[in-house]
């Protein structure tokens, strides 16, 4: 019989940081590596080495395994900069983005996000729910310099960053121009004049 003042044994359902891990980066793989073909949550399972039952018990579906990988992602990829400068974090923020989005699994997983989101109505809303996450990061840089008066009171944040992401996703989807230092130093100039 178990003594009431031990410590209750592990039973497993706490998630494992090594496990999520896996899971997280193996969703993004299989993503970067879909060319059309769908990401299911037995090959993310497969792929992480864990079974998806272990999947099921942290995340409720496969969409939200991937919203969580490339959240996490973007998180680590794209730290939200908050020097006390709007002009030095927005042009921080924007070189953040431009590299991630030039590095595997990022580049490769948004392409086909993108691609797919077009046709499968599920990833169409993680596409919405991931880029509003992204939005968000940028209108919080923004609000934090009106705050410090760095912008007029009535400038629209919205159409700043619809600014910045019209930018960002028109180079990333076209491959016309660099997404670059160079021009991340141009779309903050542009933005913020």
């Amino acid at each position: 019989m178990h003594d009431s003042n031990e410590p209750r044994p592990h039973t497993g359902r706490r998630r494992n940081e090594a496990a999520r891990r896996a899971i997280l980066d193996a969703a993004l793989e299989l993503l970067a590596d879909a060319d059309g073909a769908p990401v299911s949550v037995e090959t993310i399972a497969r792929a992480a080495g864990v079974g998806k039952q272990t999947l099921y018990r942290w995340w409720p579906s496969k969409g939200a395994v991937l919203l969580d990988a490339l959240t996490d992602r973007a998180a680590q990829d794209v730290p939200a900069p908050d020097t006390g400068d709007l002009r030095e974090d927005l042009r921080e923020l924007a070189i953040a983005t431009f590299e991630a989005s030039q590095r595997r699994p990022s580049a490769p997983a948004l392409r086909t996000l993108v691609r797919e989101a077009a046709r499968d109505t599920h990833l169409a809303e993680l596409m919405r729910v991931f880029t509003q996450s992204r939005r968000a990061a940028v209108r919080a840089v923004l609000e934090r310099g009106r705050e410090r008066g760095e912008l007029p009171a009535d400038r629209d944040l919205d159409l700043l960053v619809d600014q910045f992401y019209g930018f960002f996703w028109y180079r990333f989807l076209l491959g016309h121009a660099p997404l670059d230092a160079a021009a991340a130093e141009a779309l903050t100039e542009s933005l913020l004049g």
